[in-house]
Protein backbone atom coordinates (compact mmCIF):
# COMPACT_ATOMS: atom_id res chain seq x y z
CA UNK A 1 0.00 0.00 0.00
CA UNK A 2 1.46 3.79 -0.77
CA UNK A 3 2.12 5.93 1.63
CA UNK A 4 -0.10 8.79 1.84
CA UNK A 5 1.80 11.63 1.80
CA UNK A 6 2.55 14.72 4.01
CA UNK A 7 0.66 18.07 2.61
CA UNK A 8 3.03 20.92 1.35
CA UNK A 9 3.18 23.44 3.53
CA UNK A 10 2.80 26.90 1.99
CA UNK A 11 5.89 29.00 2.40
CA UNK A 12 4.99 32.43 4.98
CA UNK A 13 6.14 35.13 4.39
CA UNK A 14 9.66 36.47 5.77
CA UNK A 15 10.87 39.91 7.30
CA UNK A 16 12.76 42.06 4.45
CA UNK A 17 14.45 45.46 3.85
CA UNK A 18 15.05 46.83 0.51
CA UNK A 19 19.18 47.32 -0.28
CA UNK A 20 18.53 48.56 -3.91
CA UNK A 21 16.55 48.58 -6.67
CA UNK A 22 16.64 48.86 -10.90
CA UNK A 23 14.64 49.28 -13.57
CA UNK A 24 14.14 45.56 -15.73
CA UNK A 25 11.56 46.53 -18.03
CA UNK A 26 8.84 49.31 -18.84
CA UNK A 27 6.96 48.01 -16.06
CA UNK A 28 9.40 46.06 -13.54
CA UNK A 29 11.59 46.26 -11.36
CA UNK A 30 15.00 44.25 -10.27
CA UNK A 31 15.05 44.37 -6.04
CA UNK A 32 18.18 43.71 -4.02
CA UNK A 33 16.53 42.45 -0.83
CA UNK A 34 17.76 41.44 2.48
CA UNK A 35 16.04 38.97 4.20
CA UNK A 36 16.16 37.21 7.75
CA UNK A 37 15.30 33.54 6.06
CA UNK A 38 17.40 33.75 3.22
CA UNK A 39 19.78 36.83 3.82
CA UNK A 40 20.53 38.38 0.33
CA UNK A 41 18.22 37.88 -2.94
CA UNK A 42 17.60 39.58 -5.70
CA UNK A 43 13.82 39.25 -6.84
CA UNK A 44 12.05 40.88 -9.98
CA UNK A 45 8.92 42.71 -9.13
CA UNK A 46 6.91 42.61 -12.57
CA UNK A 47 4.33 45.49 -12.33
CA UNK A 48 6.08 47.11 -9.78
CA UNK A 49 6.28 50.27 -11.62
CA UNK A 50 2.42 50.72 -12.97
CA UNK A 51 0.76 53.41 -11.35
CA UNK A 52 -1.87 50.92 -9.98
CA UNK A 53 1.03 48.22 -8.31
CA UNK A 54 0.73 48.19 -4.28
CA UNK A 55 4.28 47.58 -4.52
CA UNK A 56 5.27 51.56 -5.47
CA UNK A 57 4.76 52.30 -1.58
CA UNK A 58 6.12 49.47 -0.24
CA UNK A 59 9.88 48.57 -2.38
CA UNK A 60 12.05 51.31 -0.90
CA UNK A 61 14.89 51.44 1.58
CA UNK A 62 14.49 51.11 5.25
CA UNK A 63 11.09 50.24 6.13
CA UNK A 64 10.28 46.88 7.00
CA UNK A 65 8.11 44.97 4.76
CA UNK A 66 7.49 41.14 4.66
CA UNK A 67 7.94 39.21 1.41
CA UNK A 68 6.64 36.18 0.09
CA UNK A 69 9.14 34.69 -2.66
CA UNK A 70 9.10 32.25 -5.75
CA UNK A 71 10.79 29.27 -6.66
CA UNK A 72 14.01 29.97 -8.92
CA UNK A 73 13.12 29.32 -13.13
CA UNK A 74 13.40 25.68 -13.60
CA UNK A 75 16.76 25.51 -15.86
CA UNK A 76 16.13 26.12 -19.74
CA UNK A 77 13.24 28.95 -18.40
CA UNK A 78 13.16 31.99 -20.02
CA UNK A 79 14.60 34.25 -17.54
CA UNK A 80 18.01 34.92 -18.52
CA UNK A 81 19.61 31.78 -17.11
CA UNK A 82 20.07 33.23 -13.77
CA UNK A 83 18.83 30.76 -11.03
CA UNK A 84 19.34 33.61 -8.58
CA UNK A 85 16.49 35.42 -9.47
CA UNK A 86 13.46 34.79 -7.72
CA UNK A 87 10.30 36.26 -8.51
CA UNK A 88 8.42 38.09 -5.92
CA UNK A 89 5.02 36.82 -5.15
CA UNK A 90 3.65 39.40 -2.46
CA UNK A 91 4.82 42.25 -0.15
CA UNK A 92 3.29 44.25 2.46
CA UNK A 93 4.11 46.45 5.35
CA UNK A 94 5.85 44.79 8.13
CA UNK A 95 5.92 47.77 10.58
CA UNK A 96 3.95 45.48 13.55
CA UNK A 97 7.12 43.46 13.13
CA UNK A 98 9.43 46.03 13.63
CA UNK A 99 7.66 47.66 16.31
CA UNK A 100 7.67 44.60 18.52
CA UNK A 101 10.54 43.70 17.83
CA UNK A 102 12.20 46.51 18.00
CA UNK A 103 9.37 48.70 20.82
CA UNK A 104 8.38 51.30 18.09
CA UNK A 105 9.32 52.02 14.53
CA UNK A 106 10.48 55.31 12.88
CA UNK A 107 11.62 56.33 8.66
CA UNK A 108 14.89 57.66 8.68
CA UNK A 109 15.01 61.04 7.47
CA UNK A 110 17.15 64.07 6.59
CA UNK A 111 21.37 63.50 7.11
CA UNK A 112 21.23 59.97 8.82
CA UNK A 113 20.01 59.02 4.82
CA UNK A 114 23.73 59.14 4.34
CA UNK A 115 24.49 56.57 7.00
CA UNK A 116 21.83 54.20 6.29
CA UNK A 117 22.21 53.67 2.65
CA UNK A 118 26.35 52.77 3.97
CA UNK A 119 24.96 50.15 5.46
CA UNK A 120 22.74 49.38 2.59
CA UNK A 121 26.04 48.92 0.70
CA UNK A 122 28.10 47.04 3.12
CA UNK A 123 25.41 44.35 3.37
CA UNK A 124 25.67 44.20 -1.05
CA UNK A 125 29.47 44.27 -1.10
CA UNK A 126 30.09 41.78 2.20
CA UNK A 127 27.22 39.30 1.78
CA UNK A 128 26.88 36.83 -0.94
CA UNK A 129 23.39 35.88 -2.01
CA UNK A 130 21.11 33.26 -0.44
CA UNK A 131 23.43 32.86 2.57
CA UNK A 132 21.34 33.55 5.94
CA UNK A 133 22.31 36.24 8.53
CA UNK A 134 19.35 36.45 10.78
CA UNK A 135 20.91 37.92 13.80
CA UNK A 136 23.13 40.18 11.39
CA UNK A 137 19.47 40.64 10.06
CA UNK A 138 18.22 41.94 13.69
CA UNK A 139 20.85 43.86 14.28
CA UNK A 140 20.22 46.14 10.88
CA UNK A 141 16.86 46.70 12.00
CA UNK A 142 18.40 47.84 15.43
CA UNK A 143 20.25 50.23 13.45
CA UNK A 144 18.13 51.81 11.37
CA UNK A 145 15.71 52.21 14.26
CA UNK A 146 18.99 53.98 15.95
CA UNK A 147 19.31 55.99 12.67
CA UNK A 148 15.99 57.30 12.88
CA UNK A 149 16.23 58.67 16.49
CA UNK A 150 16.00 62.66 17.09
CA UNK A 151 18.90 64.53 16.29
CA UNK A 152 19.89 65.03 19.43
CA UNK A 153 19.63 61.37 20.64
CA UNK A 154 21.24 60.51 17.57
CA UNK A 155 24.81 58.84 17.81
CA UNK A 156 25.71 57.95 14.12
CA UNK A 157 29.08 57.35 14.38
CA UNK A 158 28.71 54.90 17.15
CA UNK A 159 25.79 53.10 14.98
CA UNK A 160 28.26 52.84 11.96
CA UNK A 161 30.89 51.32 14.29
CA UNK A 162 28.38 49.04 15.80
CA UNK A 163 27.25 47.77 13.18
CA UNK A 164 30.39 47.54 11.12
CA UNK A 165 31.97 45.15 14.04
CA UNK A 166 28.94 42.94 14.08
CA UNK A 167 29.08 42.49 9.58
CA UNK A 168 32.71 41.91 10.51
CA UNK A 169 32.17 38.64 13.08
CA UNK A 170 29.18 37.75 11.07
CA UNK A 171 31.31 36.97 8.09
CA UNK A 172 34.16 35.59 9.45
CA UNK A 173 36.60 38.80 8.66
CA UNK A 174 36.56 39.96 12.85
CA UNK A 175 39.05 38.48 14.80
CA UNK A 176 38.52 37.80 19.05
CA UNK A 177 38.72 41.43 19.89
CA UNK A 178 40.14 39.73 23.88
CA UNK A 179 43.15 38.49 23.05
CA UNK A 180 46.53 40.12 20.97
CA UNK A 181 45.78 37.90 17.07
CA UNK A 182 49.52 36.91 16.97
CA UNK A 183 50.55 35.57 20.68
CA UNK A 184 47.00 34.39 21.73
CA UNK A 185 47.60 36.43 24.75
CA UNK A 186 45.20 38.29 26.86
CA UNK A 187 45.26 42.29 26.39
CA UNK A 188 46.35 44.21 29.01
CA UNK A 189 43.76 46.94 29.99
CA UNK A 190 45.97 49.20 29.91
CA UNK A 191 47.73 48.55 26.90
CA UNK A 192 47.13 50.25 23.51
CA UNK A 193 46.19 48.11 20.03
CA UNK A 194 44.99 48.13 16.68
CA UNK A 195 43.45 46.11 14.07
CA UNK A 196 45.96 45.72 11.37
CA UNK A 197 44.27 43.51 8.07
CA UNK A 198 47.21 41.60 7.69
CA UNK A 199 48.34 40.43 11.42
CA UNK A 200 44.66 41.13 13.49
CA UNK A 201 44.98 42.48 17.05
CA UNK A 202 48.18 43.96 17.31
CA UNK A 203 50.17 46.51 19.81
CA UNK A 204 49.87 50.33 18.61
CA UNK A 205 50.53 53.62 20.65
CA UNK A 206 47.78 55.49 18.68
CA UNK A 207 45.19 52.45 19.22
CA UNK A 208 42.22 51.88 21.69
CA UNK A 209 42.95 50.20 25.08
CA UNK A 210 42.82 46.81 25.76
CA UNK A 211 40.22 47.32 28.28
CA UNK A 212 38.46 48.83 25.05
CA UNK A 213 38.78 46.28 23.19
CA UNK A 214 37.47 43.72 25.55
CA UNK A 215 34.88 45.14 26.36
CA UNK A 216 33.51 45.45 22.61
CA UNK A 217 34.29 41.65 23.04
CA UNK A 218 32.20 40.86 25.13
CA UNK A 219 29.12 43.22 23.44
CA UNK A 220 29.45 41.24 20.51
CA UNK A 221 28.91 38.18 22.65
CA UNK A 222 25.70 39.95 24.27
CA UNK A 223 23.42 37.68 22.24
CA UNK A 224 19.89 38.86 20.67
CA UNK A 225 20.65 42.35 22.31
CA UNK A 226 24.06 42.33 20.97
CA UNK A 227 23.70 45.53 18.95
CA UNK A 228 22.15 47.39 21.67
CA UNK A 229 25.53 46.66 23.80
CA UNK A 230 27.50 47.49 20.74
CA UNK A 231 26.11 51.05 20.26
CA UNK A 232 26.47 51.92 23.77
CA UNK A 233 29.84 50.72 23.75
CA UNK A 234 31.08 52.38 20.83
CA UNK A 235 30.04 55.76 22.19
CA UNK A 236 32.55 58.36 23.14
CA UNK A 237 35.58 55.96 21.34
CA UNK A 238 33.82 55.86 17.81
CA UNK A 239 36.31 58.03 16.43
CA UNK A 240 39.40 55.94 17.23
CA UNK A 241 37.49 52.63 15.55
CA UNK A 242 36.88 54.47 12.20
CA UNK A 243 40.00 53.99 11.01
CA UNK A 244 40.80 50.07 11.73
CA UNK A 245 37.24 49.12 10.92
CA UNK A 246 37.43 50.85 7.76
CA UNK A 247 41.03 49.64 6.96
CA UNK A 248 39.72 45.83 7.65
CA UNK A 249 36.32 46.39 5.57
CA UNK A 250 38.36 47.89 2.32
CA UNK A 251 41.22 45.19 3.11
CA UNK A 252 38.49 42.45 2.64
CA UNK A 253 35.38 44.17 0.24
CA UNK A 254 37.88 45.49 -1.79
CA UNK A 255 40.06 49.36 -2.41
CA UNK A 256 36.87 50.90 -4.34
CA UNK A 257 35.66 53.46 -2.22
CA UNK A 258 31.90 53.42 -0.94
CA UNK A 259 29.85 55.26 -2.53
CA UNK A 260 27.93 56.76 -0.16
CA UNK A 261 31.14 58.32 1.24
CA UNK A 262 32.41 59.71 -1.91
CA UNK A 263 28.74 61.44 -1.89
CA UNK A 264 29.02 62.44 1.22
CA UNK A 265 32.55 63.79 1.08
CA UNK A 266 31.36 65.85 -2.05
CA UNK A 267 27.74 67.57 -0.12
CA UNK A 268 29.77 68.26 3.05
CA UNK A 269 32.27 70.36 0.24
CA UNK A 270 29.56 71.80 -1.03
CA UNK A 271 28.31 72.97 2.39
CA UNK A 272 31.63 74.84 3.04
CA UNK A 273 31.33 78.80 2.65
Amino acid sequence: MATARAPRRAPAPQPAFVLQRHDWSESSLIVELFTRGLGRVVTVARGAKKPTSNYRALLLPFQPVAVLLGAPPRPGADDDGDRELLPLRSAEWAGDWAAERLGGWAVVRGPALFSAFYLNELLLKGLVRQDPHEALFDDYAAALAALAAPDGERDEAAVLRAFELVMLRDTGLLPELSMATLTAEPLAEDGHYTLDPNHGLVPAPEGATGARWTALEAALGAGARRFDALHAACRGVAGSLRRPLQGLLHYHLGHTPMRTREVLRGVQKLQLP
